[in-house]
C-alpha cells in the first residue's frame, strides 16, 4: 500500500477530503520522523516502537575480493511491532491456513468483479455473489471496510452489511451500521435459526 492509497482509505472512512487527509497524514509522518531524530525512540500504542540504535564499528570482509575492511559505526532505525499488530498478523496466518484447506467447491463460489462486469457498489456484483452462494439477500451478510462501496451497495440489494474497521479509527456512533474490528466478530451478528427452521 502506498501513501496515496492510505490517504484515500482514511479519507473515505472519516469523511474528509483527500487533500485535507493528505495534509494530516504527511504531518503525522513528519512528526514521527522528527521525534525519532530528536528523542531516538517513539512508541505508538497498539502499533509498535520505532527506535534509533547505534551499530558499533566492526570488521567485515568484502564478498568480491575477500579483503577485510573496516565498517564505521552507524545509526539504524529499528521497529518492533506491538502486541495488537502481532496478533493481527497471526490472524492473517490462520486465515491463510484456512484458505489452503478450503474445499474446492467453496473456492469456486468466489467470483471476481472482472467476471461479472461490475464493481461495488453496483448491484450486479452483489447479485452474482448471492447466486454463486445459492442464498437469498436476507440470508446473507456482507462485510466490507468501505461505507459507500460495501454498506450502501449491500443495502441496495437487501443484504445486511457490517462495516469492518481494522484500524480502530472509526467512531461507531457516527454510523448507521454495526462496526466490527475483525472478522471473528461476524459470528455475533449471525441470527440463530428458530425452531421452525430446524430440520426434524
Amino acid at each position: 500500500m502506498t501513501k496515496k492509497e492510505i490517504v484515500k482509505t482514511i479519507s473515505e472512512e472519516i469523511g474528509l477530503t483527500q487533500l485535507k487527509t493528505k495534509e494530516i497524514v504527511q504531518k503525522t509522518f513528519d512528526a514521527i520522523v522528527k521525534a525519532l531524530v530528536e528523542e531516538k525512540r517513539i512508541e505508538l500504542r497498539n502499533f509498535g516502537v520505532f527506535e534509533v540504535k547505534k551499530r558499533a564499528a566492526r570488521k567485515a570482509r568484502n564478498p568480491r575480493t575477500g579483503q577485510r575492511v573496516d565498517v564505521p559505526q552507524k545509526f539504524v532505525v529499528t521497529f518492533k511491532p506491538g502486541k495488537e499488530m502481532e496478533e493481527r498478523v497471526r490472524h492473517l496466518e490462520r486465515q491463510a491456513a484456512e484458505v489452503a484447506v478450503r474445499p474446492r467447491a467453496a473456492q469456486e463460489r468466489l467470483r471476481p468483479s472482472a467476471d461479472v462486469g461490475a464493481e461495488k457498489p453496483h448491484p450486479p456484483i452483489f447479485l452474482a455473489a448471492l447466486q454463486r452462494a445459492g442464498c437469498a439477500p436476507d440470508e446473507a451478510l456482507h462485510v466490507g471496510d468501505q461505507y459507500h462501496s460495501d454498506v450502501v451497495g449491500a443495502r441496495n440489494v437487501g443484504i445486511t452489511p457490517l462495516l469492518l474497521d481494522r484500524t480502530g479509527l472509526l467512531d461507531p456512533a457516527r454510523y448507521d451500521v454495526p462496526v466490527i474490528r475483525s472478522l471473528m466478530e461476524t459470528a455475533e451478528h449471525l441470527e440463530e435459526p428458530g425452531p421452525e427452521s430446524l430440520p426434524e
